[in-house]
């Protein structure tokens, strides 16, 4: 099969379209979990006074000076243990800050427990 050029512009304006389609599209993942601002609980709570300011009020990370604070809902996390994620609240790491000093072990894994079930849907 011969490709003329007729044929050829109109490949190339098919895929012209096919990319800016795909490029267009901006919609958030599917909600998955609770809505942290109508959520009652103390871990909603710890959530909004100590990681809502970097990961969003509802987790789905936010864009800081320039740089992507990931998502506490989908991506990476999701591949994490409930002991890193544990050490990476408690510890920090460039750029987290740690909140050992702020927050109880009790309260950082009551966020390990709220992050895996009410965030993410995990029913272990």
């Amino acid at each position: 099969m011969k490709l003329t050029r007729s044929k050829l512009k109109w490949l190339f304006i098919a895929k012209a379209v096919a990319l800016f389609v795909f490029a267009c599209n901006t919609e958030k993942p599917k909600s998955r979990g609770i809505k942290i601002s109508d959520a009652k609980t103390y871990e909603a709570s710890l959530y909004r006074q100590n990681c809502a300011v970097c990961h969003g009020a509802e987790a789905y990370g936010k864009e800081i000076d320039g740089k992507m604070v990931p998502s506490l809902r989908f991506g990476d996390i999701e591949k994490r243990s409930e002991e890193e994620i544990f050490n990476q609240i408690a510890y920090g790491k460039n750029p987290m800050p740690s909140f050992k000093g702020q927050l109880t072990d009790e309260e950082i894994w009551r966020l390990v427990k709220f992050i895996r079930r009410d965030l993410q849907g995990k029913t272990n």
